[in-house]
């Protein structure tokens, strides 16, 4: 512990993130805190060049409204989100969002991201809302622009942030260590932003072996966000809302350009098109089983009905769509080899922009998409907000378009006075994807500009505390110190448990009791409370997390964040007594949606105690 040297750091605005809405609102706040006189640090976990969901690029931007065009209206993107979330969502936030993201566009655009264009100078669309892009450099691009604004003397990077800092009922700040150095952080600051990402790792992952870490959503994100708001005593929203996405099998390629773009079809093995011989189930889940599009949670359900009567593997059609785009050059061999060859590349693009693990093991299994189908499967579950599902903070809305019970003086601000969220870290809020979370990081630095500048009234820190959160951080380093020589083997010890094996436990639990992938994603209130008696037991053996280096420090803490995710998923999915989301969980228990359940579940963790608080609140339908 004496090698460990403590730094303090004492800012106005404290942005914990380097992602896409990190990076959002690094930009904005830099631009008001001038206004207003304030320092604004950053802190990041990894590097900003390629931290965050977009850190090995995009080949599509999935939020696109078109408002100044006229392509479609605010209103229309709040009806898209309502029905793909099954009616439960926050209506204010989407909104506030939706009005803002073209503005991020532009400025991904201005800042040198290429977006691909027609022969007329437009946006070349993959769907109703994505444009299709260059996006290697996505993420890149971005994060110089935020590095620029802030200046990189104001930036931290490879520092783990492990929880909040307190001063009362009011967030002051953070603490957290560094991964490459010893050193001990504790950021002082008025205001705090949570964008820390949602959470991989919390199942375990359809993949095995050396391919276990491999993962749609980057396995770096572990629930820091979600410990964060947690820890500091904040309402959170949505946590029963995981997300599992379709993919191309084993490297979880996207599928989106493929559905979008090629216009390609899905198929099992019967050659049978699941969205059509199962049209009819989609009855059962209406009025949003009859929406156009189809929500993503009841495609990926016609599907896994496929899979579960022994119709499966499931195929993307790649042979048959990319010859459909190119049949009508077929009278002109050159144009129709041109053709091909343009479509072949754009295909092998899809992944490289991307998912570059996805064109290797085409290539490695001889798959060529213009001549073979390939598989896709559904992945493991994913704790995101930005994306399909919606798990998050609740947080105040807009003061011009949200209702007074969803407002609470300043924009993104979280139950918490001083801690506001942005990105993976806001619930109820979906479909922002990398674009809409930088607006919402635009939002956000804004807001919590304003909130620096009228509450600049000094704040207590408790040095004996801190000096308590600094032995709590390192805890496991000492544990494994102390006691690593006592077996012959370092990963086998009754004094400590490694971050490894205990993930194996959390992913076990949480795969067979909690809906995974070999529970076929579904559960009932009796494996869900046999999940809550194993988090328990977890929980106890997490103050016996052990680590001989910083990385696995990194990693011991990691999976706390993931356990804290973890309880807050299925005591939240106990509590909600329906199926309203099958394709991304199903109880078993509890068939059917229930109009009782037309609300949102929000949850709190009594930080003092540790008791969890589950209330029902009110949906409010504004558009």
């Amino acid at each position: 512990m004496a090698d460990f040297e403590t730094v303090v750091v004492e800012t106005d605005v404290l942005i914990c993130g380097g992602g896409m809405a990190a990076c959002g609102a690094a930009v904005e706040a830099a631009y008001w805190s001038k206004k207003n006189g304030l320092k604004v640090t950053l802190v990041d976990k990894a590097s900003m060049d390629r931290s965050g969901a977009v850190a090995m690029g995009l080949s599509a931007i999935n939020q696109y409204v078109g408002l100044k065009d006229g392509q479609n209206t605010m209103n229309d993107y709040v009806d898209y989100v309502r029905n793909d979330l099954m009616g439960i969502t926050r209506e204010d936030l989407v909104a506030s969002i939706a009005r803002h993201v073209d503005g991020s566009v532009h400025l991904f655009e201005k800042w040198g991201l290429p977006i691909w264009k027609d022969a007329d100078g437009g946006y070349v669309h993959e769907g109703r809302w994505q444009l299709m892009i260059n996006g290697e450099s996505y993420k890149i691009i971005v994060a110089e622009a935020a590095k620029n604004a802030l200046g990189v003397d104001n930036i931290f990077e490879r520092v783990f942030i492990t929880g909040p800092l307190m001063d009362g009922d009011r967030c002051s700040g953070a603490v957290g260590f560094s991964v490459r150095e010893n050193k001990f952080y504790v950021f002082k600051a008025k205001a705090t932003l949570a964008a820390m990402g949602g959470a991989v790792g919390v199942f375990k992952p359809r993949s095995s072996g050396e391919g276990a870490g491999r993962a749609w959503y980057p396995p770096f994100n572990s629930g820091a966000s979600t410990y964060f708001t947690l820890k500091a005593g904040a309402e959170m929203t949505c946590q029963e809302v995981r997300f599992i996405p379709v993919r191309f099998k084993d490297a979880y390629g996207p599928v989106g350009a493929w559905f979008l773009l090629f216009k390609s079809r899905a198929t099992n093995a019967l050659d049978e098109n699941y969205m059509q011989t199962r049209a009819g189930e989609l009855e059962n889940w209406a009025p949003y089983g009859k929406v156009k599009p189809v929500p993503a949670n009841l495609r990926n359900w016609l599907m896994m009905l496929d899979v579960m009567e022994g119709k499966g593997p499931i195929y993307m059609r790649t042979e048959e769509a990319i010859a459909k785009l190119a049949e009508q050059y077929k009278d002109d061999p050159k144009a129709f080899k041109k053709k091909m060859k343009e479509l072949e590349n754009e295909a092998w693009e899809d992944f490289l922009d991307m998912t570059i693990s996805q064109a290797l093991l085409w290539a490695s299994t001889n798959v060529q998409p213009e001549e073979s189908k390939s598989e896709i499967a559904a992945a493991e579950p994913y704790f995101i907000g930005s994306h399909s599902g919606a798990s998050g903070a609740w947080v105040s809305g807009p003061e011009d378009i949200a209702p007074p019970e969803y407002f609470w003086g300043y924009t993104n601000m979280s139950t918490v006075k001083g801690l506001f969220c942005a990105g993976d870290a806001s619930g109820a809020s979906s479909h922002k994807f990398s674009s809409g979370s930088h607006a919402e990081g635009r939002i956000a630095g804004k807001s919590i500009c304003k909130f620096a500048a009228e509450n600049k009234d000094a704040l207590n820190y408790d040095d004996a505390a801190i000096a308590k959160m600094k032995e709590a951080v390192f805890k496991p380093m000492v544990l494994f110190e102390e006691n690593c020589g006592k077996t012959t083997q370092a990963d086998v010890n009754p004094h400590y448990i490694l971050p490894k094996m205990f993930q194996m436990r959390l992913q076990k639990m949480m795969d067979e009791y909690a809906g995974g992938v070999t529970a076929q994603f579904t559960t009932s209130e009796a494996n869900l409370n046999k999940c809550l008696d194993l988090l328990a037991l977890l929980k106890e053996d997490s103050e016996k997390l052990g680590a001989k280096d910083l990385h696995e420090l990194m990693r011991a803490w990691e999976n706390t964040h993931r356990m804290y995710q973890a309880e807050a998923h299925v005591r939240s999915i106990l509590f909600r007594e329906e199926t309203r989301w099958p394709g991304y969980y199903f109880r078993s228990d509890k068939p059917k949606m229930d109009a009782n359940w037309e609300c949102f579940v929000n949850c709190r963790l009594d930080p003092k105690t540790d008791e969890w608080e589950m209330k029902k609140v009110p949906l409010k339908k504004i558009f």
